[in-house]
């Protein structure tokens, strides 16, 4: 198996892209979507994060009022900082799991939608493609807005707390630019996902483990016939 990294700015489509590739049979893993598992209410980053940031980042229903801590992190370096420190390790953890199991179930590659993979460059290493998923940032801006209903200033936090989209360009092996309609989009990942399918880069992992596989079974033989001698 190898791994493919994808990744894009805020309201880049990179959900119109992912849905795609899903449509297509590869194997997802959302790091946004473990990121809320990890904050459920009860799990140990819920708890570090109401005792660093206090209940104000909660709902009635004692779950995180999400829009109200973005509002916060996204304000300020250090506070995002810290949840980070809190939410990290968990999400990582739990990506592991799932890509282990897309392993043993046989998949040639799995693709890692991860927000922050240009920011953070620790799991880069990890990749044998970085996917970009670019729109121009006046786009970028309007979709957001119109999205979110938040204020320019508000959106431009959120754009500051991620490298601009232009300075990613550099960074990915393969964009998909999502500046247009869908279309074009479509056409652009069926060309990403016949690139993907037709590489043999999950060869020498997998050959590797099957290598490992033979050898704990020699080795179990071995002792076995030890035993019955």
């Amino acid at each position: 198996m190898f791994l493919v990294g994808l990744s894009g700015g805020i309201a880049s489509g990179k959900s119109t892209v992912v849905s795609i590739l899903r449509e297509l049979g590869c194997a997802v893993i959302d790091a946004d979507v473990i990121a809320r598992q990890v904050v459920q209410l009860g799990t140990p980053a819920y708890n570090q994060i109401v005792h660093h940031f206090g209940e104000e980042v909660l709902l009635k229903s004692g779950e995180l009022d999400r829009e109200k801590l973005g509002t916060l992190v996204f304000s300020s370096p250090e506070k995002r900082a810290l949840l980070n420190s809190i939410t990290h390790p968990p999400i990582r953890k739990a990506m592991l799991r799932q890509t282990l199991r897309y392993f043993f179930l046989g998949y040639r590659y799995v693709i890692l939608d991860i927000p922050l993979l240009f920011e953070t460059r620790t799991l880069m290493r990890y990749m044998k493609l970085a996917v970009l998923v670019y729109c121009d940032p006046q786009t970028q801006v309007e979709r957001l807005i119109r999205r979110s209903g938040l204020s320019k200033e508000e959106v431009q936090n959120r754009l500051a707390a991620q490298l601009p989209i232009d300075s990613k360009l550099p960074l990915a092996d393969h964009v998909i630019d999502n500046s247009g309609d869908r279309d074009s989009t479509r056409r652009q990942v069926l060309q990403l996902h016949a690139k993907l399918e037709s590489s043999l880069g999950y060869l020498p992992t997998r050959i590797a483990a099957v290598a490992m596989a033979a050898g704990l079974v020699a080795l179990m033989w071995h002792l076995v016939r030890r035993l019955w001698q």
